[in-house]
C-alpha cells in the first residue's frame, strides 16, 4: 500500500537526501523504498525506474545549483562574481556530496525540463563572462574551463587528494584568481 502523501517530487527529494548520505553510486530503488517505508513496487507509481529517478534527480540538483549560482552572482561583476560563483559551486558540493554528482549529468536534448535547468546554471556563468567581453564560442570555451577547474578541484578535495602542506582554501582562491586573469587576457581563436 502506498504511503499517504507520497508524490513523485517527494520521492526525488528523498532520493537527493539519501544520495548525500550514502553516495550517488549507492543510491538504489530498494534503498529508497526502504527509506520511504514503502514496498519497492510502490515506487513505480511515482517513477518509471532507476533511469527516470536519476533523470529527475539531475533536474532537481541542476535547478538547485542554478539557483545558488544565480544568487551568488547577483549584484557582482568580474573577479568578485567569478569568486562568488566558484565558491557557491564548491560549497554546494560540500553540503550535498551525493547529489552534486547528479549535477554532472549532461541533459538529454529531448528533455526540456533538464535543458532549462542546465541553461539557467550555465547562464549564471555566461553572465559573468559577458563582463569579460566573452560571448559566443569564447564563452563556451571559458565556461568549460571554469567547470573543469572548479569541478576538478571539488573532486580532488572530496577524495582527499590535496596532501601538500598548504591551506586548501588558499589554493582554491589562487585557482579562481588565475581564471580571472585568464579571462581578462582572453584572446579568441
Amino acid at each position: 500500500m502506498p504511503r499517504a502523501g507520497l508524490t513523485p517530487a517527494a520521492v526525488v527529494r528523498e532520493a537527493a537526501v539519501l544520495a548525500d548520505e550514502v553516495g550517488y553510486d549507492r543510491l538504489t530503488l530498494a534503498a529508497l523504498a526502504g527509506r520511504l517505508g514503502v514496498a519497492l513496487p510502490s515506487l513505480y507509481k511515482h517513477i518509471k525506474g532507476a533511469d527516470d529517478l536519476h533523470r529527475k534527480l539531475a533536474v532537481l540538483v541542476t535547478t538547485e545549483v542554478a539557483d545558488e549560482l544565480t544568487t551568488a552572482a547577483a549584484g557582482r561583476a568580474g573577479g568578485d562574481a567569478l569568486c562568488a560563483v566558484a565558491t557557491a559551486f564548491r560549497e554546494y558540493a560540500r553540503r550535498h556530496p551525493g547529489r552534486y554528482v547528479a549535477a554532472q549529468r549532461a541533459p538529454d536534448p529531448a528533455d526540456p525540463e533538464h535543458l532549462a535547468a542546465a541553461e539557467r546554471a550555465v547562464g549564471a556563468v555566461y553572465a559573468i563572462l559577458r563582463g569579460y567581453g566573452l560571448t559566443g564560442d569564447a564563452a563556451v570555451d571559458a565556461t568549460r574551463m571554469f567547470r573543469a577547474a572548479v569541478h576538478g578541484f571539488i573532486t580532488l578535495e572530496a577524495a582527499g587528494g590535496f596532501g601538500l602542506p598548504r591551506e586548501i582554501d588558499r589554493s582554491f582562491d589562487q585557482m579562481v584568481s588565475a581564471l580571472d586573469t585568464a579571462y581578462r587576457g582572453w584572446r579568441s581563436r
